[in-house]
């Protein structure tokens, strides 16, 4: 079993920060990206970030977060954050962790975590 812990979300002013944190933990084995994923009433589950893990530390963003998010991770402890500023209402989402990897026992496949709320208001 892989479990997925997030933290990080709440409520935060316009032009604000938080940071996000997920931790992968269990039986999961090899890990080679992790993101966030986030969704918004009435619209599709989009990609904000996400990280190769590993030497390089190949990074992706959308284009509507670059300059105002970045993405790190610690390897170690299989953990990603992402440390979002300036934030804006449109960013108000639930915030979903990924994780690509697999178990010992099983393919590669894509992992969720349960998602935060993230919400973003005066």
């Amino acid at each position: 079993q892989v479990q997925l812990v997030e933290s990080g979300g709440g409520l935060v002013q316009p032009g604000g920060s938080l940071r996000l944190s997920c931790a992968a933990s269990g039986s999961i084995f090899s890990i080679y990206a992790m993101g966030w994923y986030r969704q918004a009433p009435g619209k599709e589950r989009e990609l904000v970030a996400a990280i190769s893990i590993g030497v390089g530390s190949i990074t992706n963003y959308a284009n509507s977060v670059k300059g105002r998010f970045t993405i790190s991770r610690d390897a170690a402890k299989n953990t990603v954050y992402l440390e979002m500023n300036s934030l804006k209402p449109e960013d108000t989402a639930v915030y979903y962790c990924n994780v690509d990897g697999r178990t010992r026992s099983s393919t590669r496949r894509d992992y969720w975590g349960p998602g935060t709320q993230v919400t973003v208001s005066s």
